[in-house]
């Protein structure tokens, strides 16, 4: 199982889930990708991505002002 990061810091609604799907299609299932987000919205927006999506929300956490999400590929 592989990490892949990917920086949507400053980036608004839609723009860091639109990365995150393309970026989810580039990776293995089992692998992860821990986005970093600025955009408030984004706490909200995750769940719902990974819900619409069938993969898995695996930890969400604020550091300094700066949402990280860890998202596990399932399907």
């Amino acid at each position: 199982m592989s990490d892949h990061p990917l920086d949507t810091k400053g980036l608004q609604c839609p723009l860091p889930v639109l990365r995150a799907r393309k970026a989810m299609k580039a990776i293995a299932v089992g692998d992860t990708l821990t986005v970093e987000a600025t955009d408030p919205g984004s706490r909200k927006d995750f769940p719902a991505f990974c819900d619409a999506t069938g993969n898995r929300l695996l930890s969400v956490e604020e550091v300094g002002g700066v949402l990280r999400f860890v998202i596990e590929r399932l399907v």
